[in-house]
């Protein structure tokens, strides 16, 4: 009789164990849409075609960088598969692109996608679905939302921190500056317009000189040119994409305008912007750094940047090697990366934003010293410093410390 009971309290004990295991294995492992043992599926859209196709390597970059992960083993035994769709830079493709990625690939997130005016038309359909849009390569305060758009996060230099920069510049470098704008009539020129504006405070109504849009279909912008030299200004502040940038800075040194260029970060690359407008016509120019530059001396001996022209090398053969573009769309890679090594086997949707949107101090390799990643539930912008620099003809030259500002007005 006591065998028997103890055989019976044998069984039941190990069948206990059993379940507690099976429990723990269940939990250990917690996927969502696009996820696998072996596979994590993710979605964007880029503007491989269309008027910013010079952004193009936004995508370019990440999808030869999960390769290089992939062929590593991929992150906690998963291969990444990147679908990466071409939307012209279009609104309407965009949400047309985005669907077939949430509804017919059924990929687990968003990530990386190019642009302010296509991740706003996207945004609200993301957010409903409640599919994470993460590290959008925007800085606009519309997508930087937590409570309007609780799924969506940017990762490039917030349009209000990064004119506040500007302002504080030209608060205190030239105070008695005459400014003309030359922005995107979009959300992104409209965006750092604004935030010039907030920036300067006062001031920005004998500053501001003269403001000009421009839409992003048009051919040239010549016409703006004239228009703002015109206006007696003596500093232009450039605010769109880089293909107008280069138009901006070469027309105005054909036209004997001599002129203070200030330069958004996003159009300060040295292959797609300075370049093409003429290294002499940019000497000169100023802009905001927060990333290091591929092949500025300052940086030829960091290990960091030494491991990314060894990625380029192996990975990204057809990418400029000192393209900092390329070099910031293998940050927004490594990032992603982070936050997948960091859900584990929890890899559901929920998870994977609540890992985006809990970030504190990541120094991330090629960001200069000192900018760090910050982004919090209640937070969405993901740094605040930026560090002036002056284009001496061949390379961005820093000058003073790095600057750090709130987002708020």
């Amino acid at each position: 009789m006591e065998e028997d009971i103890l055989r019976t309290i044998t069984r039941i004990a190990a069948i206990t164990v059993a379940a507690g295991l099976s429990t723990h294995a269940n939990a250990q492992k917690n996927y969502g849409p696009g996820v696998t043992d072996t596979e994590i599926k993710i979605g964007q859209t880029m503007p491989y075609s269309g008027p910013a196709s010079s952004l193009a390597m936004f995508g370019r970059v990440p999808l030869a960088y999960f390769k290089k992960v992939n062929a590593e083993g991929g992150i906690n035994g998963r291969k990444v598969n990147l679908i990466s769709l071409d939307d012209a830079f279009s609104p309407p493709k965009t949400v047309e692109q985005v669907r077939k990625l949430v509804e017919s690939d059924e990929v687990l997130a968003i990530m990386g996608s190019v642009g302010t005016p296509t991740g706003l038309a996207t945004a609200k359909y993301l957010n409903a679905k409640k599919v994470p849009q993460l590290f959008l390569t925007s800085g606009s305060p519309k997508l930087e939302d937590p409570k309007g758009l609780p799924w969506t996060t940017t990762f490039y230099a917030s349009q209000l921190v990064e004119a506040r920069i500007y302002a504080e510049y030209l608060l205190k470098s030239r105070p008695d500056a005459k400014l003309a704008v030359l922005y995107q009539n979009d959300d992104l020129g409209k965006g750092y317009l604004s935030g010039i504006k907030i920036g300067l405070g006062a001031k920005a109504t004998t500053m501001i000189v003269k403001e000009t849009g421009y839409e992003i279909t048009e051919p040239t912008i010549d016409s703006q040119i004239l228009t703002l030299k015109a206006s007696g200004a003596d500093t232009l502040f450039i605010a769109g994409t880089p293909k107008f940038a280069a138009q901006a800075i070469r027309k105005a040194h054909e036209t004997n305008w001599k002129v203070q260029h200030v330069l958004m970060s996003g159009v300060s690359q040295i292959s797609s912007t300075l370049r093409p407008a003429g290294l002499e016509a940019s000497t000169g120019a100023v802009t905001s750094i927060w990333h290091k530059q591929p092949g500025d001396p300052d940086w030829a001996d960091d290990k960091d940047m030494r491991d990314y022209q060894a990625f380029l090398k192996e990975w990204a053969p057809g990418e400029q090697t000192d393209d900092s573009t390329s070099a910031f769309a293998y940050t927004i890679a490594q990032m992603m990366v982070e936050v997948l090594k960091r859900c584990g086997d929890d890899l559901t949707r929920e998870n994977v934003l609540k890992q985006a949107t809990n970030v504190k101090g990541l120094q991330l390799p090629l960001m200069v010293p000192g900018v760090r990643v910050n982004i919090s539930p209640d937070n969405r912008v993901a740094w605040r410093q930026g560090r002036m620099a002056r284009f001496d003809g061949s390379r961005w030259v820093f000058f003073g410390d790095i600057i750090t500002v709130s987002a708020d007005p």
